[in-house]
């Protein structure tokens, strides 16, 4: 029999069982569009991710006191200014500049109140990390007292049709020390372009202020949070954090962009495998489907069988022509799910204010994987269906 000719008895046997066809033809749909869906979803996440690193810089680094213990956070050393002098004087250490920062401060602007985070830095801050653009106004200079330089999420808050705060508007600061209320008034000299954030980054929403006045709000002496260092080659990065390492050892984590990409992607490749192995388990509920439908499908076209392998159809046409209705119920299947999947992760994306990745190639694995999944679910009864004796087969009632 042609290869043609076997074609067309698989459509026309779909044809004829239209409903049995829709209903495998939803499972594969179903379990394509939640691979397709969330995974499109994790990978958009990356490319934002690696899109936020861009503005850390290739010749950046952080250092951040203490380690990362489970339920604990950030615990152990502390930085100081003996910290940042040692920094300093490393080769190839161009500038380096302490941060204050994760301090919480409540901001009322026309009977409003909104959550931002308050940073304490110096001018060298936005030489370091340059991507930080100033959309209105000026970045800090060495001589500003009580001045500020907003995010744009402080100036225009999500939900506004017009911003809020603009260069040279006072705003009013209310923090928390200890149990003490403070208050303090600052002059915005400028905004901050919009960079957006993703896994907790909080750009957009923060408030810098020179530090030496955030150290008096706060009253936090002569401790900090960061140390941020701009190396004056890229190939030195290495260096200087071995360097930094062999100082402090497990008192503190040196960051970089390559070792925080990493850390990203081996954190993505998981939840990706998790995400990719539950939406896979709809797949194989599919497969049983199919089993079933088709197992049930050659019981009904016994005597069908019998004529085609009287008239001279070999047991190998008969298994093709059953494996190719299996076949194209994945590729449909796959198809449609794959279209669903990146409509569904376009607006999972849009819910959660992150983009969906439409990638062709995962179109393609996933349409791959429902077709491989449908022929080897088809398997079985086409084999069964080939192995029937002509004779019997038109014997049976």
């Amino acid at each position: 029999m042609r290869a043609p000719d076997i074609i067309r008895l698989a459509t026309e046997g779909v044809k004829e069982r239209k409903f049995r066809f829709a209903l495998n033809l939803i499972g594969i749909l179903i379990g394509c569009a939640a691979i397709t869906g969330l995974i499109s979803v994790t990978q958009g996440m990356g490319e934002e991710i690696r899109d936020q690193l861009e503005i850390f810089g290739p010749n950046n680094i952080m250092v951040v006191p203490g380690q990362l213990q489970p339920g604990m956070g950030i615990v152990g050393y502390t930085l100081s200014w003996r910290d940042l002098d040692f920094i300093k004087k490393i080769p190839h250490v161009k500038i380096a500049t302490p941060i204050i920062g994760n301090k919480i401060s409540q901001l009322t602007v026309r009977g409003k109140r909104y959550v931002s985070t308050v940073y304490g830095v110096y001018p060298e801050y936005f030489t370091i990390y340059k991507n930080f653009e100033i959309s209105d106004g000026r970045a800090l200079l060495r001589g500003d007292g009580a001045v500020a330089v907003i995010g744009a999420l402080v100036a225009k808050p999500r939900g506004e049709d017009e911003p809020i705060i603009d260069v040279g508007d006072r705003i009013k600061l209310q923090v928390k020390v200890g149990e003490a209320d403070r208050e303090m008034v600052f002059r915005v000299v400028g905004i901050l372009e919009e960079v957006g954030g993703t896994f907790g980054s909080q750009d957009d929403s923060s408030i810098l202020i020179p530090l030496r006045v955030c150290q008096q709000l706060y009253d936090v002496g002569g401790e900090f949070e960061y140390i941020a260092a701009l190396v004056d080659e890229a190939d030195m990065v290495d260096d200087v954090v071995a360097r930094i390492e062999d100082k402090y050892g497990d008192s503190a984590m040196v960051m970089t962009q390559e070792a925080i990409q990493e850390m990203v992607g081996e954190v993505l490749g998981t939840i990706e495998a998790v995400l990719g192995g539950i939406a896979g388990i709809s797949l194989l509920v599919a497969g049983v489907g199919i089993i079933n439908t088709m197992t049930i499908s050659v019981m009904e076209r016994t005597r069908e069988i019998g004529i085609l392998k009287a008239i001279g159809a070999k047991s190998r046409d008969v298994l093709l022509m059953f494996i190719s209705e299996a076949l194209l119920t994945g590729l449909v299947g796959g198809i449609l799910g794959a279209l669903f999947g990146f409509g569904l992760g376009r607006a999972i994306g849009s819910y959660i204010n992150l983009p969906a990745s439409s990638s062709p190639y995962l179109a393609v694995a996933v349409t791959g994987f429902a077709i491989l999944t449908s022929s080897l679910s088809g398997l079985y009864p086409a084999w069964k269906a080939a192995k029937m004796h002509p004779v019997e087969a038109l014997r049976y009632e």
